[in-house]
């Protein structure tokens, strides 16, 4: 353990990536900078205007770094901040770093010229379908301009999340984006998007930042500021209200159930958010790899950055399940950590826990997440494991072969509650397999009854992940023979022994795209399809438009065809991201095996 916390936290190499915060770090004192210690021993660094520019655990661990600067109506504002998750991964925010431009020629309209930008806020109110305060709050004046030809252009600013491979921006992915937030002034809970795509961690990291800010900027107020929760639109859920509840008090009006009135997406705003006392707060042990979440003084959730499962611990108190049977205990000064009959013992030396966490009460589930893979969960390293997450290009770069997959897999899953053929032909079926649909097996798998699923896998961490969805899905239900009759396999194992297996009812099957151009590849696919797939049966292949005459030649019928890229799932997807990409001439068939 360091002995100065202080000199650990600003002079460590890798603690602080910003130039500016690196410039103040080397004279501190000097520059007018200021360090205080709240009351779980955190320190929290600011610079001599008062903001904030690093926020450390007690030993001087950096969970946040803040970078400002002057903006054009002559204030200061948030430009860029860093984040670390609980695993060592860090994601970066660029404050309005996604901007959505959308043109309207207003010329033809008679007095365009006496258009004004609450008009322009009107309109997009109409056409979003939400009220004009909302609009309001996002889209400021220069957001809104009109040129003298009567073009008008709006702009929608977003915050943008990244993962940052070296810990900065120099090699950032882009991640996900939240309402542009009002960062000197927070005054709102956000919505983000694209929230799947999020690395495990990142929401409890940002309202770290979000709550550290906030309370910067009401400390010295009489009463702290209420938050509401807003976005265009809203997309609440269970799992955001329990997020903000960790952060905040959720307070409904006569007394109303809070949990009730955030899920409707009309009235999600009406709830009032107030600072909760005892916020969480994380703490870093670098000997042990190993990160603690602790809230009132109790462990709620502890994390080593080691792990292969890509999973945390978690307090098992008041839980009727306990997510994939992993929990957290303490006992004495050492971390129990419980992986169903496996026990990890350790040391700490984190001093805020007041109260033990009992030994988990809640029995261990009749299965394992991991038995679902027929040969054994293969190698997987832990940075692969907690980052098998979707990332989609914020800009024309195409989309990878795994992020389409979604967009086939929920246009699927809603046709069949649509359609009532589809619906039909997916709740009948006994026999599935999922090909090479390594990040959505789940969604393949309706739990309406237990059938027997195969997934020839290739991407292990991907299917990894997927295997502890089902799990999760088969825990809520407490449906344990579902996942009796689930398999994953190895893509090579498959292929060596498809003549031995029973024919199936329907298939799912993403062709890989380095198969698109290989002729002899596409007919070996094509000809293994028609030997796993029984007469009569039904497949959703997805591959190039050129394939369509590979699967006539062999004797499929084509019940119909259709493009990814006008899939109403990928439509969706560009109101988020317009210059979304997938892969040229990428087809989805349904075929019926004659």
């Amino acid at each position: 353990m360091p002995s100065d916390p202080v000199a650990f936290a600003l002079h460590t190499p890798d603690h602080l990536w910003f130039p500016s915060t690196r410039v103040l770090a080397k004279n501190f004192e000097q520059a007018g900078g200021r360090v205080e210690t709240c009351s779980t021993g955190h320190l929290v660094f600011y610079r001599p205007d008062g903001r904030r520019f690093l926020a450390t655990d007690p030993i001087g661990h950096p969970l946040h770094e803040c970078e400002w600067e002057s903006n054009a109506r002559g204030g200061i504002s948030l430009a860029r901040a860093r984040f670390r998750l609980d695993w060592g991964q860090w994601v970066g925010l660029k404050a309005s770093g996604l901007v959505n431009e959308t043109r309207l020629n207003l010329a033809t309209k008679p007095g365009w010229q006496r258009i004004t930008p609450d008009d322009l806020r009107a309109m997009a109110a109409q056409a979003l379908r939400v009220p004009i305060e909302e609009v309001r709050w996002f889209y400021q004046d220069e957001d809104l301009s009109i040129d003298a030809k009567g073009m008008a252009t709006i702009r929608h600013r977003k915050d943008a999340f990244y993962a940052l491979d070296n810990g900065g921006f120099e090699h950032a992915r882009f991640m996900s984006c939240m309402g542009a937030m009002h960062w000197d002034h927070i005054d709102f809970l956000p919505v983000v998007e694209l929230f799947k795509s999020l690395l495990p961690g990142t929401g409890s990291a940002a309202f770290e930042l979000i709550r550290g800010l906030y309370d910067d900027q009401n400390n010295m107020q009489p009463a702290p500021r209420p938050l509401r929760y807003r976005g265009i639109p809203t997309y609440p859920s269970e799992a955001a209200f329990r997020l903000f509840s960790s952060f905040f008090i959720p307070q409904a009006p006569h007394g109303g159930s809070p949990l009730t009135l955030f899920m409707d997406p009309t009235r999600s705003h009406h709830v009032t958010w107030l600072p909760a006392p005892h916020p969480p707060v994380r703490y870093f042990d670098d000997t042990h790899g190993l990160c603690l979440t602790l809230q009132g003084g109790i462990v709620q959730k502890a994390t080593l950055a080691g792990d292969s499962a890509g999973l945390s611990y978690v307090n098992p108190t008041g839980r009727r399940v306990v997510p994939m049977d992993r929990s957290v205990a303490v006992d004495g000064g050492q971390i129990v950590l419980k992986d169903r009959t496996a026990q990890i013992m350790m040391p700490t030396e984190v001093q805020p826990i007041t109260a033990p966490v009992a030994s988990a009460t809640v029995p261990v589930s009749p299965l394992d997440w991991r038995t679902v893979f027929v040969q054994g969960v293969p190698s997987i390293h832990p940075t692969d494991a907690y980052g098998a997450v979707l990332f989609y290009p914020d800009d024309d770069h195409e989309i990878s072969e795994l992020a389409a997959q979604p967009f086939v897999a929920d246009y699927v899953q809603d046709l069949g509650e649509q359609d009532r053929e589809i619906g039909m032909i997916l709740s009948r079926a006994e026999r599935v397999l999922i090909d090479n649909g390594d990040a959505v097996i789940s969604t393949c798998i309706p739990f309406d009854r237990p059938r027997d699923y195969m997934a020839s896998i290739r991407h292990a961490a991907y299917a990894q992940r997927q295997a502890q969805q089902l799990w999760t899905q088969c825990a809520a239900a407490q449906r344990w023979e579902w996942l009796q009759r689930i398999r994953f396999v190895t893509a090579d194992l498959w292929e060596n022994t498809t003549a031995s297996h029973q024919s199936c009812d329907l298939v799912y099957q993403w062709l890989p795209y380095d198969s698109f151009s290989s002729p002899a590849r596409l007919t070996t696919i094509v000809t293994n399809l028609r030997q796993v797939l029984r007469p009569g049966g039904n497949a959703f292949i997805v591959g190039p438009a050129h394939l369509r005459e590979l699967l006539m030649r062999q004797g499929g019928q084509i019940c119909w065809e259709e493009s990814v890229e006008n899939l109403p799932t990928f439509r969706m997807h560009r109101t988020i991201l317009p210059k979304a990409r997938v892969k040229a001439g990428l087809t989805v068939f349904h075929i019926r095996q004659s």
